[in-house]
This record gives structure tokens, C-alpha cells and sequence, in this order.
């Protein structure tokens, strides 16, 4: 199987008491499927993986994979900050039928180069269904750097890199030092970076608006390259889902567009007011909020 395209990286609802909602998660996966995403990823950083237990986290992956039922690959964010615990969870996304895990560096330890190997390697020697690498400079303290990933891509299974370095030009940096053996998804800026020769997006803004991410991608790889219309029209919707706020961002437009998936969990809170009316503005001037 191979992933490209637009994967959306899935936000976990809760509901009132601030319960996993599982059933609300359903239904999210039948929606996103039913608008053309090409691919989910539950149990990134959007979906608060860190603020769930393992039995949560657990039931997360074998929902959506049961739901999407092979309509779509489905890969599972399995970090963990103790290589052990990634490779136990990874595993364990695996024997739920997973078509792939999504790994970000561990994000407390600030490891070494070595370390990062050993880390990444012991993973995917422990798979038989590849390894999306993360790199997330910002949250994770580690930058995957070309070097450093043309070196990991010369281990069997690690096959993708999510890059969200925010710089384009990493794109054709991973591309050279890989040599056809990795394919990179944008974490930001998806009509550059396809460009550049990105073969897919990682995308947040796809929560709240999977079919115009999906036709983003569809227009600018596969079709006429009308996909710059596309993302012109969605940069205001991706900007404002970046930065430190983006799950609350995140989880108060899906709200805004009719589709709550409950406030995210302590320590983050609900979205300021004044950045929840900047939001609506731009939802409204897309035609994607409830009242538009």
C-alpha cells in the first residue's frame, strides 16, 4: 500500500464529562470518508495523544480502524518519550490492523543523532507495515534533519516523513538525501511543498474542511494544477490553526462549522474569545460555519 494524498491528522472527540467519545469518533471517520480524505491519522498532536491513557489511546486506533474499514490507510500516532513504550504501542496499532504508525522523536530528552537511530530503528524492526516519521521541530525539540533522514531511510519500513519544519525547501533537501527511498508529507504550506515534490499532506485544517484539503492535493499532483486557487482560499483556515493554540483552534471550529467534538483537555483551554471570532470570520467567508 502506498499513502498520498491528504491524510487528515484526526482531533479525538469528548464529550460533556470529558470522556472519550467513541461514538461521535465513528461518525467523524463515516464524514471524513464521505468528503475524500485519503487517509487518517488518529493520535498525533492534534488528537492530544499525550492527554490520553493507554487504554484510551488504544480504543482511539481501533475505532477509526474499524470504522474506516480499509476504505482509506489509516496510521497510528504511537510516540512515546521511552523506546520500549513506542515499540509496545506500535505493535499494539498493528494487531488492531493499522496500515502504518506515525512516529514522533521522543520529546522530553532532546536525543542524539545515535539515540534518534536506535530510537526509529528499534521500531520499525519490531513492524511489518512502515513508519511515518514526524519531525515537529517545534514541540519535539529534535529537528530531523535531511542528513539524519537519509540515513533512517536506508532502514527496512521507514518509508515517510511528515516534515513540519515549515521550511519548503526541507522538501527537496529529504528528497536528494533519500534517494527515492522516502515520500514526504507536508505538515504546512501542502501547495509549495507539492511543488517541491511532496506526495502528500498531513493536514489539521482537514478536520473542518476535508474536501477542500483533498481537492487541494487532487488538483495540483493528479490534476489540471487548479490546486493553487484551492490553497489560496484555505491559507487563512491553515495559519489559523497554527501555532501553540492549535488544538483549542482546532476542536472551536469544528464546533463553529456543527460538528463539537468537546472542549481538549487540561492543561489546554477552550479558545480565547477574540481568536474564536477571528476564526469565525474566516470559517463565514468560507461557507463552512453552521450559520454561513
Amino acid at each position: 500500500m502506498i499513502f498520498r494524498g491528504s491524510y487528515t491528522v484526526c482531533v479525538t472527540p469528548f464529550d460533556a464529562a470529558g470522556n472519550v467519545d467513541l461514538a461521535a469518533l465513528g461518525d467523524y471517520v463515516d464524514w471524513q470518508i464521505a468528503e475524500g480524505v485519503h487517509g487518517l491519522i488518529p493520535l498525533g498532536s492534534t488528537g492530544e495523544f499525550l492527554s490520553l491513557t493507554r487504554d484510551e489511546r488504544a480504543a482511539v486506533a481501533e475505532t477509526v480502524i474499524s470504522r474506516a474499514a480499509g476504505r482509506v490507510p489509516v496510521l497510528i500516532g504511537t510516540a512515546a518519550e521511552w523506546t520500549d513504550e513506542a515499540v509496545e504501542i506500535s505493535r499494539e496499532a498493528e494487531s488492531l490492523g493499522a496500515d502504518g504508525v506515525m512516529l514522533v522523536p521522543p520529546y522530553y530528552s532532546s536525543p542524539t543523532e545515535e539515540e534518534l537511530v536506535v530510537h526509529f530503528t528499534r521500531v520499525a524492526e519490531a513492524l511489518s507495515i512502515p513508519v511515518m516519521l514526524y519531525n515537529n521541530p517545534f514541540t519535539a525539540n529534535v529537528d530531523l534533519t535531511a542528513k539524519l533522514v537519509g540515513r533512517l531511510s536506508e532502514v527496512d519500513n521507514i518509508s515517510y516523513i511528515k516534515d513540519t519544519s515549515k521550511n519548503v525547501h526541507r522538501v527537496t533537501e529529504l528528497l536528494e538525501a533519500c534517494q527515492g527511498r522516502m515520500t514526504v508529507f507536508a505538515g504546512y504550506y501542502p501547495w509549495e511543498s507539492y511543488l517541491a515534490g511532496a506526495e502528500g499532506y498531513s493536514s489539521v485544517m482537514s478536520n473542518i474542511a476535508p474536501k477542500l484539503s483533498a481537492e487541494t492535493f487532487d488538483r495540483t499532483v493528479d490534476g489540471s494544477g487548479e490546486g493553487r486557487a484551492l490553497y489560496v482560499k484555505s491559507l487563512p483556515l491553515i495559519n489559523a490553526l497554527a501555532g501553540d493554540l492549535y488544538v483549542s483552534a482546532t476542536k472551536a471550529a469544528m464546533a463553529m462549522i456543527g460538528r463539537p467534538m468537546g472542549a481538549p483537555r487540561a492543561p489546554r483551554l477552550p479558545l480565547p474569545a477574540a481568536k474564536a471570532a477571528e476564526l469565525k470570520t474566516i470559517l463565514d467567508q468560507l461557507g463552512l460555519s453552521a450559520e454561513a
